[in-house]
């Protein structure tokens, strides 16, 4: 029989929690942990959308990225909208846990699944984790493309292989630059500008941008800048703690089909 815990400590192996922010809240949220587990439920939020899926689809346990009691809150009454998340899987039975910047900074994690994806060899982390002994850990990432291309073609590149939003890829920089170093941060990654520019690298890509961080940074010199939606830097990892929890346990680990992206339409001059 799979427990609750075992799920817990299977993800506290992968995503060690002392690698999260001092700021973060990750782990067990609610939930028993010597409940039993046959079905494990993943996405990047745990939204009312994502907890009626999980119900759906069966689940004892919920699998998420983004904390839901990360800021401090007073109540939990039913009648919030932190508490009715809360009281609706303790009453379906389903325990709720989350890998923030603990699975941004470990190896294999969220970070690490945007590279590969991307086609990113990683060399090393974009700001080095405080503990811990392995090099690679950290936030971010810097690595290699496979192959040159120019800031417009990288920029099409991740346009084609996360998904889809209406907030689409944006850059900034010469489009014809050639590119080869990348580094990457994924969510929001404004506060590592700095960090992007010490690296070498050519291109910085992350998440949700604010213009005079960005026209600053490009103004001294920093590398260009390609700006996805935060769900869609973050949501390919959910797949990936899928497949791992499914190899690692006699359970069924199923990713929800639930878009958490809170953006719903994006308009241009032309489209009007």
């Amino acid at each position: 029989m799979t427990t609750v815990a075992d799920i817990r400590a299977s993800l506290d192996t992968w995503y060690p929690p002392e690698l999260a922010e001092t700021w973060d809240r990750p782990g067990l949220v609610c939930g028993d942990p010597a409940d039993s587990v046959s079905t494990v439920a993943c996405a990047l939020e745990a939204t009312d959308a994502v907890v009626e899926a999980a119900i759906d689809a069966g689940a004892q346990m919920l699998v998420v990225h983004h904390p839901l009691l990360l800021r401090g809150v007073s109540s939990v009454a039913a009648d919030t909208p932190k508490g009715r998340i809360v009281h609706r899987l303790i009453r379906s039975g389903i325990a709720l846990m989350s890998a923030h910047t603990n699975a941004d900074a470990a190896v294999g994690g969220v970070n690490d699944v945007l590279a590969e994806l991307l086609g990113i060899r990683v060399t090393g982390p974009l700001e080095r984790a405080a503990v811990g002994d392995n090099p690679l850990e950290g936030i971010g990432r810097v690595g290699q493309l496979d192959e040159s291309m120019t800031l417009r073609d990288l920029t099409a590149r991740v346009a084609e292989r996360l998904p889809a939003t209406v907030w689409g890829v944006r850059a900034a920089g010469d489009t014809q630059r050639t590119v080869r170093t990348v580094a990457l941060c994924s969510g929001a990654g404004d506060s590592l500008l700095e960090d992007a520019a010490r690296s070498g690298a050519d291109v910085y890509l992350t998440s949700d941008l604010r213009h005079h961080p960005a026209d600053e940074h490009l103004r001294a010199g920093g590398p260009a800048l390609i700006d996805t939606a935060h769900w869609a830097s973050e949501s390919p990892w959910c797949r990936s703690v899928a497949d791992r929890i499914s190899a690692a346990h006699d359970v069924t680990a199923t990713v929800l089909d639930v878009r958490t992206d809170p953006w719903t339409i994006g308009i241009r001059r032309e489209d009007i």
